[in-house]
């Protein structure tokens, strides 16, 4: 079945989505992670089109959507907006089943906290902490430092930023690709080249700046010396902006598939994006100590937040397989996908 993709202009935002199936089928609205945009989820749009409305916007700034600053300190409410903007404007009116990956599964959580009645059932495949990426640790999501040091726009690796910005398709260490091949996937999986140069054309659309990606910085006298500024997605993931607890306290908590890989490096306990699991790690030198700044239960904070809302929660972990299932296991991640909405 083909997929339709096109410009949507709402009250907020000029928003490119693609678009499968039947609108008069159940919605399944698709949200894409960081570094990446709505053309990952095209096989997966393809497979389920025949079943379900699916729509899959890029954010703002992302892929072919309008760039406009993201304001941080709103967390992502700004993205989330957004997308119930959306659906305003492509007359969505009833609740919609909502699937975010990595950093869409916060824009998710966010869509069903500020709105609630636009959400029926969640899909959070390799999603974010409640808490947002670094500066936090314990269940509670508590900040290592007063400032949140440790997370925002400067720690993203700049030569990945510069990478990003040019265009680079080559095969360094700090290249797009490369990050593509070693931490989107579990070590080891091989895209067909075909799809790996269109996940590439995903991820190099993203714009680069302090309004974007990864955002602006301000400097800490704390480890490791960099913590959030105002605007762009990385402070928006920020703790210091970004506590999604509350979704534990919606009259209503939606029930919710969860999905990940056990060989994650990007979302874990011990993740390998996380600056203090790095210092800890001797990669990222200077590191005072775990009782000055442990690294982030990044997992668990998601388990415990998912646990206090006291609602029907599945918790699938995918072996052998990464940050992004429904791409190293596509035939397996539709099924389960499937019998969650449609139980």
């Amino acid at each position: 079945m083909s997929i339709d993709a096109r410009h949507v202009p709402t009250d907020r935002l000029n928003t490119f989505v693609r678009e499968a199936g039947d609108p008069a089928s159940p919605t399944l609205l698709l949200v894409q992670g960081n570094v990446s945009s709505s053309v990952f989820f095209e096989e997966l749009m393809t497979d389920l089109a025949g079943d379900f409305h699916v729509i899959a916007p890029d954010f703002r700034g992302y892929g072919d959507s309008e760039r406009a600053t993201i304001d941080a300190t709103r967390g992502v409410a700004d993205l989330s907006d957004d997308v119930a903007a959306l659906l305003d404007a492509m007359g969505i009116e009833g609740p919609v089943d909502a699937l975010g990956w990595s950093a869409g599964g916060n824009v998710v959580l966010q869509l069903a906290i500020d709105h609630p009645g636009r959400v029926r059932r969640l899909v959070l495949e390799a999603a974010g902490s409640p808490y947002g990426f670094g500066g936090s640790t314990g269940l509670d999501g508590r900040p290592v430092a007063a400032d949140f040091a440790g997370s925002g726009g400067g720690t993203a690796n700049p030569d990945f930023c510069a990478a990003l910005a040019a265009g680079d398709r080559g095969e360094r260490p700090t290249s797009p690709r490369t990050t593509l091949r070693s931490f989107y996937v579990r070590p080891g999986f091989t895209f067909d080249p075909q799809l790996e140069e269109k996940y590439l054309d995903g991820m190099l659309k993203t714009s680069v700046g302090d309004d974007v990606y990864p955002g602006d910085r301000t400097s800490s006298a704390n480890w490791p010396g960099v913590a959030p500024g105002t605007t762009g997605m990385n402070n928006a993931l920020s703790p210091k902006y970004l506590d999604q607890s509350g979704f534990a306290d919606l009259d209503r908590v939606p029930p919710v598939l969860w999905i990940r890989g056990d060989a994650d490096q990007i979302v874990s306990d011990t993740s390998m994006f996380d600056l203090a699991q790095l210092g800890k790690l001797g990669v990222v030198p200077g590191y005072p100590g775990e009782e000055v700044c442990p690294t982030q239960p990044m997992v668990s904070q998601l388990r415990a937040v998912l646990k206090a809302g006291g609602g029907q929660v599945t918790e699938i972990v995918y072996a052998e397989c990464g940050h992004s299932p429904h791409l190293e296991h596509p035939g397996r991640f539709a099924t389960d996908l499937r019998e969650f909405l449609t139980r």
